[in-house]
């Protein structure tokens, strides 16, 4: 007996109602955590004050987002943000791939699993932590200097984060070191997915190892760099808050005041809580222009998108 759409439908919920649990569970956690606070972007287009629930407050229009473009403080903090992002771009992008390749290309599976473990392990330490090394690292006695000193390549101490103009090299530096090897992951999932053939055929022909890179394993992974990289410019705006959080200072503030820390520091410290909601949606707004750009750019170039 032939089922109709339906009768299969329940079927295949019943043969995976497990699987189904486990999606549902994430849902859940979207819609509690992501959609319901949507709501709260009412406080973007209105007077509201704390004191009142946020549907009590009276509408205000665009005041806010007018604000934003009269306020002498934004050039700087876009400076600062997309500064940071460019560069984290330029040199940070391209290192969770040039490494899953080197380690593609290990031999000694002891030491390549070391190398892999090592490289994972500031991702599952918080910048409260990293933050604390890395302030010990960049001081005038820290290891950083040490080393500068020791080499010849200073012949005095300089304090890395006390000086704004080092702020930028610091925090790329420094995300690039907690980032890569996690960033790695879908790297080398995508390089160990690529058919051995393809190499055995290249080698047969005569290609030395870096041809066999940029002839077999770049091309394989291109829908993988470009799925990353459609993200990475959606995230332009982005800066890791908590990273700046803790690395920032009066010394560096000129340098360290991105659009996170100040729209922090506007909402929270100084309460004005319309401003920095107008000021966060916007950001989401032109993270959304920013994605979908970067993907019909990607599916133009490299045929491979997201959507």
């Amino acid at each position: 007996m032939r089922m109709n759409k339906r009768q299969r439908f329940f079927a295949t919920l019943k043969r995976q109602k497990a699987l189904q649990v486990m999606v549902l569970l994430g849902v859940v956690w979207m819609i509690v955590f992501h959609y319901i606070p949507l709501t709260g972007l009412w406080i973007a287009f209105s007077d509201f004050n704390i004191a009142r629930p946020i549907f009590d407050a009276p509408f205000a229009g665009l005041t806010y987002f007018r604000q934003f473009f009269d306020d002498p403080n934004i050039p700087r903090v876009l400076y600062n943000t997309l500064g940071i992002s460019f560069f984290r771009i330029v040199i940070g992008f391209p290192m969770p791939i040039i490494f899953a390749i080197f380690l593609s290309e290990m031999r000694h599976q002891r030491y390549k699993k070391l190398v892999q473990t090592v490289s994972y392990l500031p991702h599952f330490v918080s910048w409260v932590i990293l933050g604390g090394f890395i302030i010990n690292w960049t001081a005038e006695s820290g290891l950083i200097n040490d080393i500068l000193l020791r080499t010849g390549l200073r012949s005095t101490p300089i304090h890395l984060l006390g000086d704004a103009r080092y702020f930028w090299g610091v925090a790329v530096v420094s995300d690039i070191w907690r980032s890569m090897g996690w960033g790695a992951i879908i790297y080398i999932a995508a390089i160990a997915s690529i058919n051995p053939e393809l190499y055995e055929g290249a080698l047969i022909d005569g290609a030395n190892r870096f041809r066999r890179i940029w002839h077999i394993t770049l091309p394989c992974i291109k829908g993988t760099i470009a799925i990353l990289f459609t993200f990475a410019v959606a995230g332009l705006l982005n800066s890791n808050f908590e990273q700046v959080f803790v690395l920032r200072n009066p010394l560096n503030i000129e340098r360290a005041m991105v659009l996170d820390l100040y729209i922090f520091q506007v909402g929270i410290r100084l309460g004005r809580f319309s401003y920095a909601t107008a000021v966060g949606l916007m950001r989401s707004i032109v993270a959304l222009v920013l994605l979908i750009v970067a993907n019909r750019v990607s599916d133009k170039l490299t045929g491979a998108s997201f959507i």
